[in-house]
């Protein structure tokens, strides 16, 4: 890995030891190039996933990892992983399996076709109804709140320019990280590119905050009041 690398992808990895494997096999299987890299966050993760890094690792040349001793939330680990990204273009997406690392691959072919300042992300499909419901409400709520256009806030992958990254200011620590980097690339007069990706059902695992109504009151909340924070910044 080295200078002429054109984009290196972070996967924040909490307690994923079950997955951790199969997403490394799956990028082995659609990575054809050698400037590319994937960076996994180990953040904070008390399950054996230290250990499953440290015995795999060593056989896929395209990864490395970083650790986050005490989990600081899901923002916290990528930004982590962002500082140590050595491409042109960096971004994010999740260690779940519910986004298919083959979407990266689709994502850096737009960006080649696209050049410069742009931002690509992914626009889920084949969701349950009621999630869709859900993040429709979100999307209106967040486009007529920050006039800008904002839907599938939450849609993996995320990837852009390393000097758009550079001129974040205070970016948040938790979930509305996928919101801060959207909302900067629409302000930022970013071209935004979205694109399908499909978006099944958990293989291992479960959700770290999709767990019901409660916990997406709680989602809800965060994301209202880190957007009434957003909107009154005058760093913005």
């Amino acid at each position: 890995m080295g200078k002429n690398m054109k984009l290196s992808i972070v996967v924040p990895c909490y307690n994923e030891e079950e997955n951790i494997p199969l997403i490394l096999e799956r990028f082995q299987e659609v990575i054809e190039r050698e400037d590319m890299e994937v960076i996994l966050v180990n953040n904070g993760s008390t399950d054996n996933s230290a250990q499953v890094l440290e015995e795999l690792l060593p056989k896929y040349p395209f990864a490395r990892t970083t650790l986050v001793e005490v989990n600081q939330g899901y923002g916290y680990g990528i930004l982590q992983g962002l500082h140590m990204c050595q491409g042109e273009y960096i971004g994010w997406t999740h260690a779940d399996m519910q986004t298919d690392p083959a979407d990266i691959i689709k994502a850096l072919d737009i960006i080649e076709r696209e050049r410069g300042l742009v931002f690509v992300k992914g626009n889920r499909k084949g969701r349950p109804l009621f999630d869709v419901f859900f993040t429709v409400g979100m999307s209106f709520f967040e486009t007529c709140y920050l006039h800008k256009k904002l839907y599938d806030i939450n849609a993996q992958p995320n990837i852009f320019p390393k000097v758009f990254f550079d001129g974040w200011v205070e970016p948040p620590h938790d979930f509305s990280l996928d919101l801060y980097a959207l909302y900067m690339a629409r302000k930022k007069g970013l071209k935004v590119v979205r694109f399908p990706v499909l978006f099944p059902e958990r293989i291992h695992g479960e959700s770290k905050w999709n767990t019901g109504l409660k916990a997406k009151w709680k989602f809800i909340k965060r994301t209202i009041d880190f957007s009434v924070k957003l909107k009154k910044s005058g760093k913005l």
